[in-house]
């Protein structure tokens, strides 16, 4: 088996384990792992010791003033802590990440973006110009992003998308590919609206404090728009002016998570009267990326408690979660061949270089790591070398992130009646005089 066969087989082992460990990663892919045809015994070992001691799954009380809420690693996706975090609630201003992103992926930052008679109408916070007023596209990012502009915002969507209609199509579109598994957008701003569905339904802009923080992992991880994402939303203030050089606005950056803690990358705030104060944000600390998401974190006069929550979260990530090396060295593994011209024992190893040793995870002391083999006692001739034997399974929690095929290290050829026959007559030639030969 080459080198690219077992790389192939690495990788998909170690995909489909982080496609099921992650909130908003990809579907997961089949792993024969249950339903292999195997004789014999299956050996299963977890990992024991002074790392991972705590068998407790639950989530500490945090005491969030937040009615949904969600600390994520933005390196893999997975859910640190959540309340309520699957539970569908308005979302108001932090919708606006999307709408950076996709003007940003689709559109030129050079471009200028007229304001509509509807651009022009949408309520405070607004940049308050007439229609027919130009930005370039660049700059009205700063006013939606900084000062939360809404009319901004559909400015953006009308020119992106040809409409606020189209547009919501697009974020909708993306927010599927993202993975995201409840969230419905229907204005570019997130103000509060409702849109009838074609059965009858109504259906109200939201999301899910899970699906929030996995857009904006999105933002600052996968895009190809990430770099201009992040310099946008970590400046603290710019000023703009339309095209005319009529209208000049300063925009300065609402974020106060940017001076409040050191490490803060990015973030947005919001609020409207249907979804309290909510906001979702980025902190970097000691090569860990921890992503918070907030909904209805208080309502007025509670304007500070989103900022409260923040601190709350992202202190709880800082403390408890550390990056550890759980991987197991290997073992001798072997399986007894049968079948063959006598039993014999094949080796089998996981043919991983050096290098490809290590499995890092965030965790904390709450998380229990597993780690158990999938090796059957025999198997019958015949086996080729390269052939996928069994596999090595890591699992966080009782989640598989990640598996490790093994491989049988040789060959072996099925006896049959022809191979004896042909043995035979391999021995009587050897013995023939070689008068009788020639």
């Amino acid at each position: 088996m080459g080198k690219r066969s077992r790389a192939c087989g690495l990788m998909i082992g170690i995909t489909a384990g982080f496609a099921v460990w992650g909130s908003a990663s990809m579907p997961a892919r089949t792993i024969p792992v249950e339903n292999t045809q195997w004789e014999g015994t299956i050996r299963e070992r977890s990992i024991e010791g002074s790392e991972i001691q705590e068998t407790d799954f639950g989530r500490p009380d945090l005491r969030l003033h937040a009615v949904s809420a969600v600390l994520m690693d933005a390196d893999s996706g997975r859910i640190l802590y959540g309340k309520e975090e699957k539970t569908f609630r308005p979302m108001a201003s932090t919708t606006k990440i999307m709408t950076c992103i996709l003007a940003l992926e689709n559109g030129n930052p050079e471009e200028f973006c007229r304001f509509s008679p509807k651009a022009a109408s949408q309520p405070k916070v607004h940049l308050g110009v007439p229609a027919g007023t130009e930005f370039r596209l660049q700059e009205l990012l700063y006013s939606l992003m900084l000062e939360s502009h809404n009319d901004s915002a559909v400015a953006i969507a009308e020119h992106i998308g040809g409409s606020v209609e189209g547009f919501a199509s697009m974020m909708n579109q993306k927010a599927r590919d993202i993975g995201c598994k409840n969230t419905w957008f229907i204005t570019p701003n997130g103000l509060d609206a409702v849109s009838s569905m074609p059965d009858g339904s109504e259906k109200n802009h939201g999301t899910t404090a899970e699906d929030l923080a996995a857009i904006l992992r999105y933002c600052i991880r996968d895009s190809p728009k990430k770099e201009a994402f992040l310099e946008i939303t970590g400046t603290s203030g710019k000023t703009i002016a339309d095209r005319s050089g009529r209208y000049s606005r300063y925009c300065g950056n609402h974020n106060a998570l940017l001076t409040m803690m050191e490490g803060a990358l990015t973030g947005k705030t919001g609020f409207t009267g249907g979804a309290g104060y909510s906001y979702v944000g980025a902190l970097e600390s000691e090569g860990r990326t921890f992503i918070i998401a907030l909904l209805g974190s208080g309502w007025p006069p509670h304007k500070t408690y989103k900022w409260e929550d923040a601190r709350t979260l992202l202190e709880y990530g800082k403390t408890c979660y550390h990056y550890r090396d759980v991987f197991e060295p290997e073992q001798s593994w072997s399986i007894l061949v049968e079948g063959g011209k006598e039993p014999v024992r094949v080796p089998v190893s996981s043919r991983l270089r050096e290098e490809e040793r290590h499995l890092r995870l965030l965790v904390s002391d709450r998380d229990q790591v597993e780690c158990c083999t999938r090796l059957p006692d025999r198997r019958r001739a015949p086996v080729r070398a390269g052939d996928v034997a069994g596999y090595r399974i890591y699992r966080l929690n009782g989640t598989v992130i990640a598996v490790y095929p093994l491989y049988l290290e040789a060959s072996v050829e099925e006896w049959k009646f022809s191979s004896c026959l042909r043995m035979v007559m391999e021995i009587f030639w050897q013995k023939m005089p070689k008068k009788i030969k020639s």
